[in-house]
């Protein structure tokens, strides 16, 4: 197919760009603490640190890992919340020519273990609030090396006593842990800066990320990202956002809010990287969850971005502390990490006069594929256009590209793609074709337009007496009921037909019955793609990014 996306693409946005302008992200992070030396990098807790402050931790960082004995191409896991640690935690891993390992800090101890023992991880740099989770699995790991910080601790004096004090003895978020050897994450700058830093030589195809996919095919695989494959993500999309960044006043500061976790690789990329690129400031917020906290942050100050998933946006519109936050300086909202809901839009259109701009990427993509161009007003139902350098064919089982107007599996070629999965040739090559596709798993069909949508993921269709039911589908019809403020599909069982649909609903109407929801079907979906089964609940199960996990209901049901 030849690019019939790019007479769609909007004014000023070229579709080829120099993604070689850095050798690595290393030269692209050093460009900016000199470029933007003395602007905000990181708010938190009503903190400014800055850029400054981020390089001269992050070099001290980088010399002291370098001082016990690791060496370029050594793994680092980190694991935290959004706090200012964590950047300069990824840029000293970086800049010592160190491979960075995300991982939540959610995780269970076994979940922790795999990918420790996985990566290889040398060392780890954690929040102490989930030491105890380590101290589980310390002595089956690799990781020898571990440094421990705490939520407060770059907040400054008083305020870092005062919040440590809080978050150990009044909030009691720490459980008792014992990890021998263990130092502080000030004692670790403060060592370093004791120490001569050299800067080792990081190229293009040194391994900049180990980026764990969620484990929801099987076991958590690290997908391989070079230095290459993110900086010519940032690139792409700074070039994407353009047309919406040129609403900002000249000369002002872009600010962003970094709702999603740094770990997460939309987060990483969108949130961190791109800031750094673009000189910008990111307001951290710790707990996406905790909803009045975070529109109270929200409240304290003017913002420009706002990167999130749908549960996210779908949220905040309806929580009744909305309007205490000055939404109109927004000029750009991007929805990524799951499909973004029709009536989700439409609110947060609504409320905010800035729409959701519709984005898809994987973590093998670094991630961001697609987007819908940032100057649009009306949400589209789809992904949107392949980015600047990239390219997307539809293919069937057989590895051929499908006719027009047919579903197919998105294949994306570009230089964001993974180099392929950490230590499993086995795995890539089932997911990499022989001319450099990576094959999503994600059915879509294109328009005659160009503008890619996803039909589901090849795991979540239903089959119901021979016919494909897409899960998105029933959810984004059902979301659209007065009364149901979430909603998730997925395939059960059935004697009949195979499969059925049952859909577990979260209400925003107490009075909202299971036929009510099953008689709106009725005038909105066709016979089979109707639920058989409607079961309420108080939520649903998510990943920490936000994304509903139909995995576990699935499971459940």
């Amino acid at each position: 197919m030849d690019k019939i996306w790019l007479r769609q693409y909007p004014t000023g946005v070229p579709a080829e760009i120099d993604v070689e302008q850095y050798g690595s992200l290393v030269a692209l992070l050093e460009e900016s603490f000199r470029k933007y030396a003395g602007r905000t990098a990181y708010w938190f807790m009503g903190k400014s640190i800055s850029f400054t402050d981020v390089d001269a931790a992050s070099q001290a960082l980088a010399a002291y890992l370098q001082s016990l004995g690791l060496a370029k191409g050594d793994r680092v896991a980190i694991m935290m919340p959004n706090i200012p640690q964590y950047p300069v935690a990824v840029a000293g891993v970086l800049r010592a020519g160190l491979v960075v390992v995300n991982v939540n800090p959610l995780y269970t101890p076994r979940e922790l273990e795999h990918q420790l023992k996985d990566s290889g991880a040398r060392a780890i740099v954690m929040i102490e609030n989930f030491a105890h989770v380590l101290e589980q699995v310390r002595n089956t790991v690799p990781t020898r090396t571990v440094i421990l910080t705490a939520l407060g601790d770059m907040l400054g004096f008083p305020k870092r006593l005062i919040v440590n004090y809080v978050v150990r003895r009044v909030k009691k978020m720490v459980p008792a842990y014992d990890l021998p050897g263990a130092v502080r994450f000030s004692e670790a700058l403060k060592g370093g800066r004791a120490k001569v830093f050299t800067a080792p030589t990081v190229g293009p195809d040194d391994i900049a990320v180990l980026q764990y996919t969620g484990g929801t095919t099987g076991v958590a695989k690290g997908a391989v990202l070079l230095h290459r494959n993110l900086v010519a993500n940032v690139l792409q999309c700074e070039a994407w956002y353009q047309p919406a960044l040129k609403k900002i006043p000249a000369g002002e500061q872009i600010v962003t809010v970094c709702a999603l976790p740094l770990y997460h690789i939309f987060g990483f990329t969108a949130n961190m990287m791109l800031g750094m690129r673009m000189g910008g400031s990111n307001v951290l917020i710790p707990n996406p969850r905790d909803l009045p906290a975070v529109l109270d942050t929200l409240s304290k100050v003017s913002f420009h971005s706002l990167p999130a998933v749908n549960t996210l946006f779908n949220a905040l519109a309806n929580h009744p502390d909305f309007g205490k936050v000055d939404w109109s300086h927004l000029e750009l909202s991007v929805g990524g990490g799951m499909a973004v809901q029709r009536a989700t839009a439409k609110l947060w259109l609504d409320k905010t006069g800035c729409p959701i701009c519709e984005g898809y990427g994987l973590s093998e993509t670094s991630p961001s594929a697609t987007c819908n161009p940032v100057d649009a007003t009306a949400y589209s139902g789809t992904i949107g256009l392949p980015l600047p350098n990239t390219d997307i064919k539809l293919l069937d089982d057989a590895g051929s590209e499908v006719p027009p107007g047919s579903p197919g599996e998105i294949a994306i070629k570009g230089p964001q793609v993974m180099a392929g999965y950490w230590q499993r040739p086995d795995e890539t090559a089932k997911v990499m074709t022989a001319d450099g596709y990576f094959r999503t798993g994600d059915i879509g069909t294109v328009d005659e337009r160009g503008y890619f949508r996803i039909v589901d993921r090849k795991k979540d269709m239903i089959l119901v007496s021979g016919f494909n039911v897409y899960p998105n589908e029933v959810e984004d019809v059902i979301t659209q009921m007065p009364g149901v403020l979430e909603c998730a599909a997925v395939g059960i069982p059935d004697a009949k037909a195979g499969e059925a649909v049952k859909v577990f609903v979260v209400k925003k109407d107490p009075v909202l019955t299971a036929d009510d929801v099953k008689a709106y079907c009725e005038q909105h979906l066709t016979g089979y793609k109707r639920p058989k089964v409607v079961q309420f609940r108080d939520e649903l199960p998510k990943s920490p990014v936000g994304k509903v996990l139909r995995r576990e209901l699935r499971d459940e049901a």
